[in-house]
């Protein structure tokens, strides 16, 4: 049985960490050199990095930060924010990105989806999406939140599947911040639309509760969180061990 994947977000602006509710009010959360050094250390299975300003900024993700991340982790590594180009995409792995995460240049461009995984492997491909509820159905955001694009997300996450990425980092936008639980309706309304693994983000708070329904239920085969250890309010070892506790399988720095 493959374990489930427990993974710490850094949402980063200007060099630093940062976390809002529903992707407002964005507030310090911590140097992210630290905090990914301290994560690995921790026994999280995985790291992604954001530039969360890159895209509306338009400009790259900042390299020396990613550089200086990569330093720092021993785990698989995830860098998004401002990916528009093949070229992009190599200078990130190159600074030591194992994996890219593409939101808003894949829907105005869905032929880089295609393009990366044929170039780099499905698996270096993630394919990022910001979603909320509107009008009785689930629809894709893009530039950090601020624009609708008008496509339903269940036809947006078959189409990625199909141009080629490995999996999908979903986030809900109801959910994102208020450390209420995961969006659970929307996560299975993705996972029983594609075959691809797909990463649950936005509304993880500090009880093991949240953890529990988004893989027996929602069928996550990962769960992002980032307030909860940047504030240290539910360490990684002590989810990951409540979990296993739980019989979800999860890969534990001590056992």
């Amino acid at each position: 049985m493959l374990t489930k994947r427990i993974i710490p977000c850094l949402d980063v602006k200007n060099g630093e960490t940062v976390k809002g509710v529903n992707f407002e009010n964005l507030k310090f959360a911590g140097n992210p050199i630290k905090l990914a050094s301290k994560y690995s250390d921790d026994g999280a299975d995985e790291l992604v990095f954001l530039d969360i300003t890159a895209t509306n900024e338009g400009r790259k993700t900042t390299v020396e930060m990613v550089e200086k991340v990569a330093k720092q982790v021993f785990i698989p590594f995830t860098v998004g924010g401002g990916i528009k180009s093949i070229e992009d995409i190599k200078i990130l792995l190159k600074a030591g990105a194992d994996k890219v995460a593409i939101n808003s240049a894949a829907v105005r461009n869905p032929d880089i989806i295609q393009k990366a995984s044929r170039y780099f492997g499905s698996q270096c491909i993630v394919s990022a999406i910001d979603a909320k509820w509107i009008d009785n159905d689930y629809f894709v955001f893009i530039h950090a939140g601020k624009e609708n694009t008008g496509i339903k997300l269940t036809k947006w996450v078959k189409e990625i599947e199909k141009l080629g990425a490995g999996e999908i980092l979903l986030t809900s936008m109801d959910t994102d911040g208020t450390q209420n639980g995961f969006d659970i309706k929307m996560l299975k309304t993705v996972v029983d639309s594609v075959k691809i693994p797909v990463i649950a983000s936005g509304g993880a708070g500090a009880e093991t509760k949240h953890f529990e329904d988004v893989f027996n239920i929602g069928k996550a085969d990962a769960a992002l969180a980032a307030s909860i250890f940047h504030y240290n309010t539910l360490p990684i070892e002590t989810l990951k061990n409540e979990l296993y506790k739980k019989n979800i399988p999860v890969r534990r720095k001590y056992v």
